[in-house]
């Protein structure tokens, strides 16, 4: 077979709009094929270079205004999902999400009796970009005990999400000062930060039933009753996340306070 041998190709005009030399193509205006199939890599400095492919299934170019980049891909926009602690563990990031919005509220003091009721853990929140981040631990603390009349109630413990930010438990009834109700515990961190409610002090016969312990960011206490010694002891669960324990009736025992709790809202990023 003859061949065809030329040290350049030009288009018909000789103008050099398009040339074939040494290998390679070369186009000064708009050069239009039906398929294009590269064997090799593709260079240049033009910021139309599309980056490699490999590795980058489902994902979607996007411009970072210099360069290209794959990125994933947002099912919408706004809010994606919420993910909530009432113990220890660990929250990871989505490959969606790129914004939190973090609250941690500390664990509730303990009551004692005669209404001495403890303090709510306190609250923070806080607005944390993650992008960057895959993983950050989150602590839940665990709330102080209740007590016999005159005893100290225990305290709440902190509750915290990674070193962004934490919340204080609240004070055991009759703790800080003799028949005084529980101080609230308070936020760290955030960009809000609040003091958890503060509990009943020492309380007559006249009194019983009709006063409660610190109130969380998350809701009331629980129950209490007039005539029941250890009412408050016995539905001791039923109260909000964060709240002090209730006081009891006489010098029965009062209620422990609730688990603090962590919650992050997750944001398309």
């Amino acid at each position: 077979m003859s061949k065809l041998k030329v040290s350049a190709l030009k288009d018909i005009t000789g103008a050099q709009g398009f040339m074939l030399a040494g290998g390679g193509i070369t186009a000064s205006t708009t050069l239009t094929c039906s398929n294009v199939v590269i064997n090799g890599a593709i260079r240049g400095g033009s910021t139309f270079v599309v980056p490699p492919m490999g590795g980058n299934e489902g994902k979607a170019l996007r411009s970072t205004g210099s360069e290209y980049v794959w990125s994933g891909v947002s099912a919408g926009s706004g809010i994606r999902s919420m993910q909530v602690w009432t113990s220890n563990g660990t929250w990871y990031r989505p490959d969606d999400v790129g914004t939190i919005i973090v609250t941690v509220v500390g664990a509730g003091g303990g009551g004692s009796g005669y209404t001495e009721s403890g303090g709510a853990g306190g609250m923070a929140e806080r607005v944390i970009n993650v992008e960057n981040t895959s993983s950050i631990s989150v602590s839940v603390g665990n709330p102080g005990g209740g007590t016999n009349y005159s005893g100290c109630g225990g305290g709440g413990n902190t509750s915290s999400f990674g070193g962004y930010c934490s919340a204080s438990g609240g004070y055991g009834a009759n703790c800080r000062q003799q028949h005084a109700g529980g101080i609230g515990g308070n936020g760290s961190g955030g960009n809000l930060n609040v003091y958890g409610g503060g509990g009943n002090g020492h309380g007559s016969h006249w009194s019983f039933g009709c006063v409660t312990a610190g109130m969380s960011y998350i809701g009331g206490t629980q129950p209490s009753s007039h005539q029941q010694n250890n009412y408050s002891h016995n539905h001791q669960s039923h109260c909000a996340w964060g709240a002090g324990g209730n006081g009891a009736r006489h010098g029965g025992r009062g209620a422990r306070g609730r688990e603090g709790i962590v919650i992050v809202q997750e944001f398309y990023g």
